[in-house]
């Protein structure tokens, strides 16, 4: 298991990018959640207004199908993939790729043949961190086995599971390292910076159609989810902290699942090191495979995730060019050797407990947070310089000449005026919206 951690580091050459982000699909006529299926001559149109339909309609631009139980539940293409959380919430998982021009087009090209089939439906899709009016028990959940176990499973765990699975909608990329020591200070600096993403991004102040008090909600949820997979991983700072340490936490790890012969064994709450000594009763005798232990990596939700590649995982889903923004945020930080050892002096004398403190203040306060006798606000306009500087030194340019730093424009005003999208729909709810939230229909759709 440690092996195969290890067996992620690749040579600076060989690094790439990888981006995915989630978006809340609707009825435009009625503004209800877009069901798995539907009939034609539905509320919304005269096509079968699904999800369904959503992903049989992408079929015609060389997505192919991936099927559980002869339904439709992901799309494949080119190394990307399109797929489905558990209420519906439409994700691609786009492909490793070089730059982030490059994954900004994959993004953009994703955005258009998503808006193309959608229109022939009367759908929509919202670029928000969380749905703005549906209550819970209005969101339908998709047809994939997995999710009824963790729909059980997790009002036992936390208060805010159900809302994670269902409400959420987040952006994150997937990068790279070279060596254990470069993952070690990567996921260090990660984890610390995981509350500037938080506070830049912020997208998500409203609930049940109103305003929550909060600016991500969404990270709030996280707060009360599940402690035992969730997190700001304080052991990850600790001397000697390697590929190892991560298994162990790992295996420490209540389980979801046994995936065998296409379905999925309920093993919520037992052990995996039962299972890697043949003893989980759900499977008698049997031992884990690696299938089983990348399975159950997948099910483990700290704030930054170790695979075989580092997922930032902090951050609210927002508009178009916020989708490229993320990305490029962090390739700035953690790709230029310069910058990353910039980013670690910044943080490298934090404590576990501010890091815990700045992952706990940041959903209510966003770039207001209190730090050290600033705000993130103040960290966060000295992490885009450092990111920015990493771009420039990456030197990677479009065809008309510009760095990937053309992505950090619209983060660099929030960080100049302390302001992101969520105080901007604060204030538009407010005014412009006279305290009606269904104006996010019209105003956050991608």
């Amino acid at each position: 298991m440690i092996e195969h951690l290890a067996a992620g580091s690749k040579p600076v050459q060989d690094w790439r990018i990888g981006t995915e982000h989630e978006k809340i699909g609707f009825c435009v006529k009625t503004r209800k959640p877009l069901p798995y299926d539907a009939a034609p001559n539905s509320d919304c149109g005269n096509k079968p207004a699904s999800v369904k339909y959503m992903l049989e309609g992408l079929q015609r631009f060389d997505w192919a199908p991936v099927l559980e139980d002869g339904n439709v539940i992901a799309l494949k293409r080119d190394g990307a993939s399109v797929s489905l959380e558990p209420g519906g919430q439409f994700e691609l998982s786009g492909a490793p790729l070089e730059t982030v021009h490059e994954t900004c087009r994959e993004v953009s090209r994703h955005l258009r043949e998503v808006r193309e089939v959608a229109d022939e439906v009367g759908a929509g899709f919202l670029s928000l961190g969380f749905r703005p009016d549906t209550k819970l028990e209005d969101v339908p959940m998709m047809p994939k086995g997995r999710y009824n176990i963790m729909k059980a499973y997790m009002p036992k765990v936390g208060t805010h599971g159900l809302e994670m699975m269902f409400r959420t909608c987040t952006v994150q990329t997937n990068l790279d390292f070279s060596s254990e020591a470069d993952m070690v200070k990567k996921l260090r600096v990660s984890l610390a910076l995981q509350p500037v993403a938080t506070a830049l991004f912020a997208n998500s102040p409203f609930t049940d159609g109103k305003l929550n008090g909060y600016k991500s909600f969404r990270s709030r949820i996280w707060l009360d989810t599940d402690a035992d997979r969730t997190g700001m991983l304080p052991f990850a700072f600790d001397e000697g902290f390697g590929f190892e340490q991560y298994v162990d936490f790992a295996l420490d790890v209540p389980m979801y699942f046994v995936y065998r012969g296409g379905d999925y064994l309920d093993a919520s709450g037992k052990s995996f090191r039962d299972f890697l000594d043949g003893n989980l009763d759900v499977v008698p005798g049997q031992r884990a495979t690696m299938a089983d232990f990348e399975d159950h990596l997948s099910t483990i939700f700290p704030e930054v995730r170790l695979k075989q590649f580092l997922e930032m995982r902090g951050a609210d889903t927002g508009p178009w060019s916020e989708l490229c923004a993320l990305p490029a945020f962090w390739v700035g930080l953690l790709y230029d050797q310069a910058a990353l050892d910039t980013a670690w002096d910044l943080v490298k004398d934090w404590t576990d407990e501010e890091r815990d403190q700045l992952r706990r203040d940041v959903p209510k306060m966003g770039l207001q947070t209190p730090h050290r006798g600033g705000t993130l606000q103040d960290v966060a306009k000295i992490a885009l310089l450092i990111s920015r500087e990493g771009l420039k030194s990456r030197g990677k340019l479009n065809g008309h000449g510009e760095s990937e730093t053309v992505f950090l424009q619209e983060v660099d005003e929030f960080a100049r005026t302390g302001k992101s999208n969520a105080d901007k729909l604060i204030a538009d709810y407010h005014n412009k919206w006279n305290g009606d939230v269904t104006h996010a229909y019209q105003d956050c759709v991608f």
